[in-house]
């Protein structure tokens, strides 16, 4: 089978290669997907799992990615909730290889059914995205009907969703990222835009939840904008700037096959729509790594076509 590998850690986005692999065995508990659309982070290349397993042992060549949608072709020992030719999306694991291939290997309770009328390409821009807001807003922000929350990079993929759902649970949104982006934020819910290279943060005013995704002087600045009593939550970096009275959470986003499955549910009504920013085959996908333009929303790869 097809897929993109990295071997080199020191090479960073220079080490990816289109390859060959071996198709992945199924483990116990495992479902082999045939990939239809995947998604990547960037920034994935520097993170730990990337390069080792979950004892530290060195696992190169690598699959990056970690999410998907597509359609179950196998079955591990063991495997339950899932049968052969079900359509699927979901968040592969972290610390194994990963999307960016025709087919791979995913622990079945990391996957949810894919409605047949969901398109693979919209469900692959929602597990990290939706994921990170639901659990960001709401495990660990404690957002509440009336609250005013300030979500950084509102056009982003994970932004973009965070205003929708803060939205419908009826707080009050303001949001952040640069001036071609406020049309969309608008477009998505926001009762405020912050251009963050021409306006001042500060002017907001007090907020009861703080959702972060840049990090840096961004997050830091935040901590003096959180109320009494509110909280500061990031996937940026752990906080080292706190609010004076107030909590500060750094979480890194978790499987859910529960609430990918009401997620879903949120895109058939039209309730919830990921921002796509450019679909590319998998042939382009190292590319996609660098574009030279950036675009709003996510970046998908098309590795079958439906």
């Amino acid at each position: 089978m097809q897929a993109v590998t990295v071997r080199d850690r020191d090479a960073g986005v220079g080490g990816l290669a289109l390859t060959e692999l071996p198709h992945p065995h199924a483990a116990e508990n495992d479902v082999i997907v045939r990939v239809h659309a995947a998604g990547f982070t960037p920034g994935e290349l520097t993170w730990p799992a990337t390069w080792t397993d979950r004892a530290g042992r060195d696992r190169t060549p690598s699959v990056p990615g970690h999410e998907l949608s597509g359609v179950v072709t196998g079955l591990g020992y063991g495997t339950t909730g899932l049968s052969v030719g079900q359509r699927v999306f979901g968040l592969a694991d972290w610390a194994r290889d990963g999307t960016l291939a025709e087919y791979t290997a995913v622990e079945a309770r990391n996957l949810a059914p894919l409605p047949a009328d969901v398109d693979h390409v919209t469900a692959a821009a929602l597990p990290v995205s939706g994921l990170t807001a639901w659990q960001g807003l709401f495990d660990h922000g404690r957002l509440t009907t009336g609250q005013t929350v300030l979500v950084h990079g509102a056009a982003g993929g994970v932004g973009s969703v965070a205003v929708q759902l803060a939205r419908e649970a009826g707080a009050r949104v303001i949001g952040t990222g640069r001036a071609a982006d406020r049309d969309l934020a608008l477009d998505l819910g926001v009762t405020a835009f912050v251009d963050l290279q021409a306006e001042r943060l500060e002017d907001i005013g007090e907020v009861d939840v703080v959702f972060d995704v840049i990090g840096g002087e961004i997050l830091d600045r935040s901590t003096a904008l959180v109320r009494p009593g509110g909280t500061l939550v990031t996937i940026a970096r752990p906080v080292t700037v706190h609010p004076t009275d107030g909590r500060a959470v750094f979480f890194v986003v978790e499987p859910d096959r529960a609430r990918l499955t009401d997620l879903a549910a949120r895109l058939r009504d039209g309730r919830l729509r990921p921002v796509v920013g450019a679909v590319r085959p998998l042939a382009e996908a190292i590319a996609a790594f660098t574009p030279e333009k950036r675009t709003p929303g996510r970046t998908i790869i098309r590795v079958t076509e439906d």
